[in-house]
């Protein structure tokens, strides 16, 4: 494999490092308030996004589909939005209440003045769970999200049912020099500097086969780079890679006592990081987590790359109605 596509694969997959300090609050740079552009605010989002405020006067995006004894709570990944979760609320809205939330610094929520941190992400779900009288749900994170969600219940393991965790980050570890070595190969700059060929690129290969309706996902990335608020939303994607590696969870997996489903594309370009551990697997990653977290269970779509719960869609919902039906609450 050539170097130079193994770099993209580390910067797709771990992008734009800025705060060392991983729950680094972020200075303004365009817009002022809790209100977001009419950039970001007009992105077209399948459902009706609702908005609350945080105890820290943070607006947070949310969609609320659905009704059903049990709560599902969506948490997107790195550079993501909630609209990554189309597909799964279309299906599991029909049995379940499904929340999905844009995290502060991403899609429709607050880019100003936000805490960003996997303990900081973490106290924005608990905290959305307060204001909705939420007391609890079943987390479904991907990627980044499935590091916040894993975060969550060792916080708050009485407010987390259950786990859904689609290709997570937290299972992979790496050395202090592979951490530094993210922060040191990007600036908030590169990522508003990115030409457009390469920020389609780096969507793409999240992807085994990028579907045609994934395209927004790339539409929306470009229309963003546009807005007044894109620095902001820059400095949130650099904050939260410092936050991954800065705050990891693999050595308190052991702890977690929540019904896990852990789901992976058998194809995944980015877990595990062919960069800095070519050697590793994706099973390798997947049976980490089914090692360390006592009660969880692995499932490996094919066909299927890092955004696995939107290319099989289909699969990762049954396959997430199974384990809600063999763990009842």
């Amino acid at each position: 494999m050539k170097k130079s596509f193994n770099r993209t694969i580390l910067l797709a997959g771990l992008s734009f490092i800025l705060c060392l300090n991983a729950q680094c609050q972020l200075p303004a740079t365009a817009s002022s308030g809790t209100t977001t552009d009419a950039v970001f605010e007009n992105l077209n989002y399948k459902y009706p996004a609702k908005k609350l405020t945080l105890t820290n006067g943070t607006t947070i995006a949310y969609t609320d589909q659905g009704k059903g004894s049990e709560t599902l709570i969506f948490i997107h990944g790195l550079g993501s939005y909630l609209p990554a979760w189309n597909k799964n609320i279309e299906d599991l809205s029909q049995n379940y209440r499904t929340i999905a939330i844009d995290l502060p610094g991403y899609g429709k929520s607050s880019k100003e003045n936000i805490q960003v941190g996997m303990a900081a992400y973490a106290q924005t779900v608990l905290q959305l769970m307060d204001k909705l009288k939420i007391k609890q749900a079943t987390l479904v994170g991907h990627s980044m999200g499935g590091q916040i969600a894993i975060t969550t219940a060792l916080q708050a393991p009485d407010r987390v049912s259950k786990l859904v965790l689609a290709a997570p980050a937290g299972l992979e570890t790496f050395t202090e020099q592979q951490k530094q070595l993210f922060k040191m190969t990007v600036t908030p700059e590169s990522v508003q500097n990115t030409s457009s060929d390469k920020a389609a690129a780096n969507i793409k290969i999240n992807f085994y086969q990028m579907p045609a309706d994934a395209q927004f996902m790339v539409d929306d990335r470009l229309q963003i780079a546009n807005s007044p608020d894109f620095g902001n939303y820059s400095k949130a994607v650099a904050a939260s890679v410092a936050a991954m590696v800065d705050e990891p969870v693999h050595d308190k997996l052991t702890q977690l006592q929540t019904p896990t489903l852990i789901i992976f594309g058998e194809q995944d370009a980015l877990i595990p990081n062919k960069y800095l551990n070519p050697t590793l697997t994706t099973q390798a990653v997947a049976a980490i987590g089914k090692e360390k977290i006592k009660n969880s269970e692995v499932v490996l779509l094919p066909e299927a790359g890092h955004f696995v719960q939107y290319e099989q869609a289909e699969a990762f919902n049954k396959a997430v109605r199974e384990f809600l039906n063999s763990n009842p609450e």
